[in-house]
């Protein structure tokens, strides 16, 4: 009893110390609270067949059989593999575009150049999809402005860019690119920050180019750094981003661009199908959790941190 009670006081002074601390950590829990666990009483319509007028807990169990229906139907096939797709294309080459833009900034030695550069390439990111689709339309239309160019320039006729499916997912890519970019620089510059200016001396002073710079001092120093953003982006492998091809599909690349979250708005919201669309997330959920797991577990055999 004197141990518990020893315990509660030393808890309480705790809490009490770092009130200011906790108040300022209290949206940013109570978002996961609301947003995240709250939702996670209802993945019980994964496993029935909802009714609205049955209830959550009331409706017919059904077992698996969503589940199932994933795999079932040729249809959700080529949307989980047009999903999959687009996903390592957006990770082979979006991923790696951040820190290629940090490595080049990290080399430039006028400050305010450094600034302005850094200010223009993180402005995409506060746009949001709908602005930076219709920015894609306005240049990339039959009548936009690139085949206007290309004619002037080339004589070329007009190209579908938005309606041809082979245009498609490299520019969705291009999109990503562009929009996430600058902003994905900030956690490897603040990694390159970190680094002895002393190992670029001494670096400098073996004959070292600059390219042997980079290679032995700034890619080991953000090593760590890549590896951590590398696991945690295998978790969303399976989230695409569902306004970006919302607004990107039309009827000509549907066949290469639907992707799970607007099948499951199709099927979900659209079509009241609410148990396959809660069993498509929880499907998502356990598959970035699988990956997320294997990737720590590698990360930790080849003698990397990992995220725990």
């Amino acid at each position: 009893m004197e141990l518990t009670r020893k315990r509660k006081n030393t808890f309480g002074r705790r809490v009490w110390r770092d009130r200011y601390l906790l108040l300022i950590a209290l949206p940013g829990i109570l978002y996961f609270l609301v947003y995240k666990y709250a939702p996670m009483f209802g993945l019980v319509l994964a496993f029935n067949d909802y009714n609205p007028f049955k209830g959550m807990y009331s409706s017919p169990w059904v077992g698996l059989r969503n589940f199932y229906d994933i795999f079932k139907d040729t249809e959700s096939l080529k949307v989980l593999w047009n999903t999959i797709n687009i996903s390592i294309l957006q990770i082979v080459f979006a991923f790696p575009a951040p820190i290629l833009l940090a490595l080049m900034l990290n080399e430039v030695r006028s400050s305010f150049y450094k600034r302005v550069v850094q200010s223009l390439v993180y402005l995409p990111h506060f746009l949001s999809w709908v602005v930076v689709v219709g920015i894609s339309v306005i240049f990339l239309r039959g009548e936009g402005l690139l085949n206007h160019f290309l004619k002037d320039a080339f004589g070329w006729g007009p190209i579908p860019w938005l309606t041809d499916p082979a245009f498609f997912k490299p520019l969705v890519v291009a999109q990503v690119i562009w929009k996430e970019i600058g902003w994905g620089t900030i956690i490897f510059l603040a990694a390159l920050a970190g680094v002895n200016p002393q190992l670029y001396e001494a670096a400098i002073v073996d004959g070292a180019s600059r390219w042997r710079q980079i290679w032995h001092i700034t890619l080991p120093a953000i090593r760590s750094t890549i590896v951590i953003l590398l696991i945690l982006r295998l978790g969303n492998v399976m989230d695409v981003g569902f306004e970006q091809i919302f607004l990107m599909l039309n009827p000509f690349n549907r066949d290469v661009g639907e992707i799970l979250d607007t099948y499951v708005y199709q099927r979900g919201i659209v079509q009241s199908d609410y148990s396959f669309a809660t069993a498509v997330g929880l499907f998502k959920g356990l598959v970035g959790l699988i990956l997320v797991l294997g990737a720590n577990f590698l990360a930790k055999r080849f003698g990397e941190e990992g995220i725990y």
